[in-house]
């Protein structure tokens, strides 16, 4: 301008615009001057850079969408842990309580169990005392009633081998014999049966 003796002074309003606007693009594309040679390279590195910061915005956003499936994923994750973790507590409070039922039950079957016992000591220390048969006592009495169902059930072929021997009608006298020895049999058996159960009722 200062060759061909020029000044800004002398640019119309809407020429003074135009190199307003031509000095603020030389200075936001940072170019040493306003000439083409400057702006063309200028002006390519911005469309350089504005494609590269485009894929970076799609590269990004594919990321967050991802992220967002997986906090959605996370999400619902978390909510399922949260009620198998209640149903879990629920279950396990449930279970508590009919463990402690339980233990409840065991301590006063195990104290009723302590108590009969020491009842039934007691009263065999009392019967002793009295001049009890030690025959007689609890355990005994357990042994006795063993073996009296042991003998019932001995008497059954007996009692099959006395009716056999009713039926004999060819040796009646042979058939008395047998009748007789069987009849003595069975009632030594009834009479030892006799004895235990008056044994044990006393």
């Amino acid at each position: 301008m200062e060759s061909v003796n020029f000044s800004p002074a002398n640019l119309s309003s809407t020429g003074s615009r135009y190199l307003n606007a031509l000095v603020d693009s030389a200075v936001a594309l940072e170019t040493k001057d306003t000439s083409l040679a400057s702006f063309i390279p200028a002006v390519n590195d911005l469309t350089s850079d504005l494609f590269r910061t485009k894929s970076k915005n799609e590269e990004t956003k594919l990321e967050l969408t991802k992220l967002e499936k997986n906090l959605t994923a996370t999400l619902v994750l978390e909510k399922c842990l949260r009620e198998d973790l209640k149903k879990a507590e629920l279950h396990l409070s449930t279970e508590r309580a009919k463990v402690d039922s339980r233990l409840q039950n065991m301590h006063f079957l195990k104290a009723k169990s302590e108590e009969f016992r020491s009842g039934i000591r007691a009263t065999e220390e009392q019967l002793k005392a009295r001049g009890m048969d030690a025959s007689l006592s609890h355990q005994s009495l357990v042994a006795l009633s063993e073996k009296l169902a042991e003998l019932k059930q001995q008497t059954i072929p007996l009692k099959k081998k006395l009716e056999s021997y009713l039926d004999l009608m060819p040796n009646p006298s042979l058939a008395q014999v047998k009748i007789e020895e069987a009849k003595r049999e069975l009632d030594t058996i009834e009479a030892e049966l006799t004895k235990k159960v008056n044994m044990m009722e006393l």
